[in-house]
């Protein structure tokens, strides 16, 4: 399952133009003031090296699901609480706004949406809680202490405890911010024409590579995430997973028969596979490992999963 990514924004930031620019979508085709989904491409230099190797005719890389919704409102932003992080759209030709101001105000909006997430979860329980259920009389009184610090304006990442597992909250969420315009933002208007050029004559353009490959890498780093790759005669492909995720889990990321019925899993470094020039050369080294479902998969690992297919 793809890393999923929200966009917010004041009115006018641009969120919908970096919407555009990150998913590809022409200009013109977007369609403002309503939720849009969208995929961005992780781009990943090690990944055509995997494929050439193994004789992959086609390369796929990973990808990140974004998520833009049309404005700060309660409804708005509760979409957004399943996402892995957020994307804060700055408005770089502001007058009246400097960008920190404008980031300052949008993490308040999403502290309120939050406290009154949490009060009506806690009105919720508390009225469970009155059939005498332990367990929900101590979410109750979790979640006071939760309201409490968000009534104190500090965000949920601040938080000195656990949150109850249901809340979901958006102040926990890493953030990375975009500027729209003004100096050292991006021109993302010129970034939508670039990117529906073909990527040489988009770099003739560009002074070093794309600032929207840049802002997904940021994206990436923030997640903690790592991307591993499989490759068989048909594809070579990039996926992602949480540092410290397990084969087991990778298995799954590529398809749930694949985790149901894993029986281990070959491992090698990508550079080792590129260095060694095929996989059975690498086998032929002692390159290649045999691991178990437990492995914490390093990122730029190259698996191949064994398995029993369902009955």
């Amino acid at each position: 399952m793809a890393l999923e990514v929200g966009i917010v924004g004041l009115p006018g930031a641009g969120k919908s133009t970096l919407f555009q620019a990150l998913a590809h979508v022409p200009a013109g085709h977007a369609e403002y003031g309503k939720p849009q989904v969208g995929i961005a491409t992780i781009p990943d230099e090690r990944l055509p090296q995997v494929a050439e190797v193994a004789g992959s005719p086609k390369a796929t890389p990973a990808s990140i699901r974004l998520l833009d919704v049309p404005g700060l409102d309660a409804a708005s932003l509760g979409t957004l609480r399943q996402a892995d992080a957020l994307v804060v759209v700055l408005n770089g030709f502001a007058a009246d706004r400097a960008p920190d101001e404008q980031a300052t105000a949008i993490e308040l909006e999403l502290l309120v949406a939050d406290r009154d997430h949490a009060d009506r979860r806690r009105e919720r329980v508390a009225k469970q809680a009155k059939s005498g259920d332990p367990a929900l009389r101590r979410e109750v009184e979790e979640l006071e202490r939760v309201l409490a610090h968000l009534e104190a304006e500090r965000p949920l990442r601040d938080y000195p405890a656990g949150l109850p597992p249901a809340l979901e909250p958006l102040t926990t969420k890493p953030l990375v911010s975009v500027v729209n315009g003004g100096p050292g933002g991006i021109d993302l208007k010129l970034e939508i024409e670039l990117a529906e050029l073909p990527e040489e004559e988009a770099a003739a353009f560009r002074d070093g590579g794309s600032v929207l490959d840049e802002v997904v890498r940021r994206l990436f780093a923030a997640l903690d995430a790592i991307s591993f790759f499989t490759a068989n005669e048909n594809e070579a492909r990039a996926w992602t997973l949480r540092r410290g995720q397990t084969a087991l889990e990778a298995a799954a990321t590529v398809h749930t028969d694949l985790a149901k019925g894993f029986i281990r899993c070959e491992a090698i470094r990508w550079d080792e596979l590129v260095a060694a020039g095929s996989h059975g050369e690498a086998a032929r080294q002692g390159l290649v490992r045999l691991e178990g479902r437990d492995y914490v998969v390093e990122d730029g690992d190259v698996l191949t999963v064994r398995f029993s297919p369902p009955r």
